[in-house]
């Protein structure tokens, strides 16, 4: 029987050549389309569950809750009035927490030596119980003696190879730069390279006592320093219900600094009575990817708001292919009710058509679901271009019933309504002509409006996203990013280096200005941190020119002056934001007195206009500016002419090589720099904007098909409106008419749905467009000209045939 069902089906797919590509094309784009997109979403959601402990790993944060004016923020690096850290005394003090591991993350790619081979690579601090607390293998070395030595160090097996060619280097000897020296470590063990899925990474990885020693939580930079991220993770023993124990981690932070509320008190800050501002948080390992949660100096987080809507789009892609599939199937059986009434004539029951009609489908699925999965797989390599990822198809159990399920349902739905439909109508009626079924009743009609309406929402936020990506790149924001060239000195003494390059280059007639500060500015750039009255700041470490190669503007009073920076009072520069935070304004603030500023008490001397010195989407923060008797810091900022730098940077390498010879120079456009920011959000308008480009092929394609069936349907009425003089463009118009009526409905409804959405979205960005009503129109006209065009291939081939071709059996 299922043979039978099965060879007349496929007899029907060869039968039908045009509808069945139109069928398995379209379904086999929406399943690729979902898989490459499900694939991503997976991965993102799937952050760190390679851990055999993941469900029990928490990272703790101490949380303080908005005070005074100033926001709620968290911070991980979170030390007592002891020696003890908080991961110790977590251990000490509480029986669920079983073991601990420190982690300082690098502020920057450190330069290493080995092999007669020189590279950079980022240099990570933990403790050596690391390896008991996540699942990170090692390939050579032993676990419990890895990072026993101060000088003991483990490399990725990746980065093994790069540096020795070999990955079975355990004994060997690398240098790494530690300040302005090369220092020697021992190479303890190589592990296996770590996920991708990871949020913790590392190339090279050291022992944190060493850090805690010798690099004392900072990278220097002259005679300043960098804050370094340091994080702690405790590993809670299973079923452990610690991290919902409010009480519990209050009464340990009490212990563990007791007079942390006095001390918050003492600042000025205050608070509603029987309320604490200040907790010990847990936060799960499997929550951090994708955190909301604003901690100091985290890792980068992705939205998952933003995963959700990829999901989203994911399914409505599908689910657009999966309407083609039903409709056609749909479309594909008027023109079988005489076939089904022969077949219940001669002695087909009910049950056997609809089990034919399924069958049918089922076939179409599968064939779909094997090409669709083939094609994924062929476009992963240019998705993971697109999507800056590295992902790989691996049939897991949970893909593997994801796309059974997928075939099932699809060809369920796609042959359920003809079969169930045709197959309850009587013969005799169906042998004369009495009933049709076709493509334009009520359920296609629905079906064909609802996956344009999907269409244009997509094609709408994909304008909307891309406007606002322009217009976070166009955006001045508050400084001169153009044509200035920014030179990383980290690796050398800038305060020797930084006087004579300025020297050497400052009279170049390509260079017209040259600065230094201890802080960058771009993605990944960190700041040192202050923190008193309740009040918190970024402070950037500056010479007295950056003001001025940056064009920054003093709206009151003066910039640093070198002649007075060795003075006993020490001077500060404020922004307007820091400046309303104390609740002073541009005509009292210069003068007025920080007190404990880093130790002494700081005078405002000016205070400088807002600017952007993190991202657009971010409200601009509290930012501090100081200076040293320092004569350099880590950053070089080279404003150069306008036009073709090359001369400048011939002109500066020229000179760094002379200074520092055998230490490569690193540089970077500043535009660049800054336009690093929103690298997530290009990419998130290239992913919704080929997913929109895909779903208006789909809809598009769904809508040839159902003209073709819509022609084929009308063929005699078409042959006797010609007969009697109709003319090529009222053909035209007779086929298309209805189509485009239901694109016009399907606009109505989905730019309210559109508007509403992206409104949303462009809510969480402190800076952003104005949705702009053109957007509509154009999206508009663009749908109902594509789908014009689409059903006019169709009509054009109905209204030029031979109409005594289609009556010569009347």
């Amino acid at each position: 029987m299922f043979k039978n069902h099965f060879i007349t089906a496929w007899r029907n797919i060869i039968k039908q050549k045009f509808f069945a590509v139109i069928n398995i094309s379209g379904l086999s784009i929406g399943i690729a389309c979902f898989s490459l997109l499900a694939l991503y979403a997976y991965n993102e959601f799937s952050f760190d569950k390679f851990n055999k402990n993941a469900g029990n790993i928490y990272r703790p944060y101490v949380w303080f809750d908005a005070l005074n004016g100033q926001p709620a923020a968290g911070y991980m690096d979170y030390s007592g009035p002891t020696a003890t850290t908080l991961g110790e005394a977590l251990k000490q003090d509480l029986p669920d927490v079983i073991n601990y591991v420190r982690i300082q993350l690098p502020y920057d790619k450190s330069l290493l030596r080995a092999n007669n081979k020189g590279l950079r690579a980022e240099v990570t601090y933990a403790d050596p119980s690391l390896f008991s607390v996540f699942s990170f293998p090692l390939k050579y070395g032993n676990a419990a003696s890895a990072l026993r030595n101060l000088n003991d160090v483990v490399l990725t097996e990746s980065k093994a190879k790069e540096l020795f060619g070999t990955d079975d280097i355990v004994g060997k000897i690398i240098e790494i730069k530690i300040g302005a020296t090369f220092q020697p470590f021992t190479i303890s063990a190589v592990s296996k390279d770590i996920p991708e899925n990871s949020t913790i990474h590392f190339d090279i990885l050291g022992n944190f006592l060493y850090a805690e020693k010798y690099v004392n939580g900072s990278i220097f930079v002259g005679n300043d320093f960098h804050y370094i991220d340091k994080q702690t993770y405790v590993q809670l023993r299973p079923g452990s219900t610690l991290a919902n124990d409010k009480k519990q981690l209050q009464n340990f932070l009490a212990t563990f600094y007791p007079g942390y509320l006095t001390d918050l008190k003492n600042s000025g800050a205050t608070w509603p009575k029987n309320e604490i501002p200040v907790n010990l948080k847990l936060q799960p390992l499997l929550s951090i990817h994708t955190s909301d949660i604003n901690l100091w100096h985290d890792f980068p987080h992705v939205d998952l708001k933003s995963i959700w809507i990829l999901l989203a789009i994911a399914f409505g892609i599908l689910l657009i292919a999966s309407i083609n599939f039903t409709t056609l199937a749909i479309g594909r059986s008027a023109g079988r009710s005489k076939e089904i009434g022969v077949r219940k004539v001669i002695g087909a029951d009910k049950r056997q058509l609809i089990f034919q009609f399924i069958t049918e489908a089922f076939l179409l699925s599968i064939v779909s679901a094997i090409i669709g999965l083939l094609l994924a797989n062929l476009l992963l390599p240019y998705f993971n271009q697109l999507a800056k990822s590295d992902l790989h198809f691996s049939l897991s159990p949970q893909i593997f019933f994801l796309f059974v399920s997928l075939v099932i349902i699809v060809g369920l739905i796609a042959g359920s309504y003809p079969a169930f439909v045709l197959s309850s109508f009587k013969p005799i009626l169906i042998l004369k002509n009495k009933i049709r079924v076709g493509g334009s009743n009520l359920f296609t009609r629905s079906l064909v409006t609802f996956q344009f309406v999907l269409s244009i929402v997509l094609i709408v936020s994909t304008i909307i996203m891309l406007q606002q990506t322009q217009y976070l790149l166009n955006k001045n924001p508050g400084f001169n990013k153009e044509n200035v060239i920014v030179v990383d000195a980290s690796e050398s003494d800038p305060a020797k280096i930084f006087p004579l390059f300025k020297q050497s280059i400052i009279n170049q007639r390509s260079i017209e200005n040259v600065a230094s500060a201890a802080a960058g500015l771009g993605a990944g750039q960190n700041y040192l941190g202050y923190s008193d009255n309740g009040l918190n700041a970024d402070i950037n470490i500056i010479d007295t020119n950056y003001l001025s190669v940056l064009d920054l503007k003093l709206i009151a009073g003066k910039n640093f002056n070198a002649a007075n920076i060795n003075d006993t009072v020490k001077s500060i520069i404020i922004n307007e934001t820091m400046m309303k935070a104390f609740g002073w304004n541009t005509e009292n603030a210069v003068g007025k007195e920080i007190k404990n500023f880093q130790g002494q008490n700081a005078v405002v001397t000016g205070v400088v206009k807002n600017f952007s010195y993190h991202s657009l989407s971010e409200v601009v923060k509290n930012q501090a500016f100081i200076t040293s008797k320092d004569k350099g810091y880590a950053n070089f900022y080279v404003r150069v002419k306008p036009g073709d730098p090359t001369a400048a940077i011939a002109a500066m390498q020229n000179e760094w090589n002379s200074l520092l010879p055998g230490i490569p120079m690193r540089y970077s456009f500043l535009d660049d720099d800054i336009n690093n920011y929103y690298k997530a959000e290009q990419k998130w308008a290239s992913i919704v904007g080929c997913a929109s480009s895909i779903s208006i092929f789909l809809a598009c394609l769904g809508l040839l098909g159902l003209a073709a069936l819509a022609s084929i349907n009308r063929v005699k009425e078409i042959g006797v409106r010609k007969v009697l003089g109709a003319s090529i463009p009222d053909i035209l118009a007779l086929l298309s008419k209805d189509f485009i009526k239901l694109i016009i409905v399907s606009f109505l409804i989905a730019s309210p749905l559109a508007w509403y959405f992206m409104n949303n979205w462009l809510l969480d960005y402190a800076n952003h467009i104005h949705i702009n009503w053109i957007v509509f129109l154009i999206t508009g006209i663009a749908a109902i000209t594509i789908a014009f065009i689409t059903i006019s291939f169709q009509a054009l081939k109905a209204a030029v045939a031979n109409p005594v071709k289609s009556l010569r059996t009347e």
